[in-house]
């Protein structure tokens, strides 16, 4: 089997007071996921965000729809009891869904020990996004030299997933880091965020083979490339280039948009995973609406989005489906695939 999946966020707090999606239209939301169902022809969908409501709500609609659910609860910055407690909330949420329509599994987290407290050093995600991505810590994840830190991981992973089953009867996963050395035996499907970039380019695909070692159905719960020349070489770190200028985000340096880059990295990758025959596979992601494009490429904070549809803030100068992005040509390169692998 290989499910043809794409990431969907519907607001998730990475800055405190900030959600990545800041409105949340029922109306909007089906649009969209019809949208996936329909002209992408996905298969399976990855609902990631915060609030259970938000995640309950488009899930349904995904599943009503015929989309298979990976429910992603996403909480960022919590102390480890903050999100057990938060997961077996959802788990609760999500088993309903799973009663009604069956076709869901439930992703416990993701990447804990960078986006939760308590497993890496730093009282904040910046602080542990630049631990874990120095060059000393690149050297480290290479070498596997984390061992006390997927120690603390995989027994909390454990001891929550435990909890976790007890509200929910589906199937778990969890969507690890590359450098995180997961206990798999605690999951039902091995679930990895597996970007391509520079210093991974020549191990890429041996690296997803290693995974295979588990006897178990692998997933890439996450791949997908950003939107201007390098941005290729950059992969899971080309959000990067977004700095700030009189407090507003801005792109910093010169960069120029392309997005033939973000069409093939996505279709290039989708063949590897074919290939190795991969249980399902999740583009990193649909949209990013904080994210909007602009003709000034100093302002062109799209080209820092992994979205595949760019937002847009005058709906009426160009729009598609009266929604207020249009999509990029990953859209209709993304769409061609997994058509054709319908009918392959």
């Amino acid at each position: 089997m290989f499910l043809k999946g794409i990431n969907y966020d519907v607001g998730t707090y990475f800055v405190e007071g900030k959600p990545t999606r800041p409105a949340f239209e029922d109306a909007v939301i089906r649009k969209e996921l019809e949208i996936i169902r329909n002209e992408l022809h996905c298969d399976a969908i990855r609902i990631s965000g915060y609030d259970i409501g938000r995640l309950s709500t488009a899930s349904g609609i995904a599943l009503s729809l015929g989309l298979q659910v990976w429910f992603s609860p996403a909480c960022i910055n919590a102390t480890t009891e903050e999100a057990e407690n938060y997961l077996i909330r959802c788990a609760g949420a999500a088993e309903k869904l799973r009663e009604k329509y069956k076709d869901i599994l439930f992703v416990i987290g993701c990447e804990y020990s960078l986006f939760l407290k308590g497993f890496m050093k730093g009282d904040t995600l910046g602080e542990r996004l630049k631990r874990m991505f120095n060059p000393f810590g690149i050297l480290f994840n290479i070498l596997g030299l984390r061992k006390p830190v997927d120690n603390k991981l995989n027994k909390f992973l454990r001891e929550v997933s435990g909890k976790v089953r007890e509200h929910f009867k589906g199937s778990l996963t969890y969507a690890s880091g590359t450098w995180e050395k997961v206990d798999w035996k605690i999951f039902d499907v091995v679930g990895i965020d597996h970007y391509r970039a520079t210093f991974n380019k020549s191990t890429y695909q041996k690296q997803l083979t290693g995974y295979y070692k588990f006897n178990k159905p692998v997933a890439v719960l996450e791949f997908g490339c950003c939107t201007y020349k390098g941005a290729e070489d950059k992969g899971g770190a080309g959000w990067t280039i977004v700095g700030t200028e009189d407090g507003k985000p801005v792109i910093k340096g010169d960069y120029i948009r392309d997005e033939t880059v973000q069409a093939e990295y996505i279709t290039e990758l989708l063949d590897v995973f074919k290939q190795e025959k991969v249980f399902a596979a999740f583009v990193f992601t649909f949209i990013n609406p904080v994210y909007k494009h602009s003709n000034n490429p100093h302002l062109d904070l799209d080209m820092a989005s992994y979205g595949i549809v760019k937002p847009v803030d005058n709906p009426e100068t160009g729009s598609y489906q009266d929604l207020s992005w249009v999509p990029k040509e990953a859209f209709g390169r993304l769409s061609e695939y997994y058509k054709k692998t319908d009918t392959a």
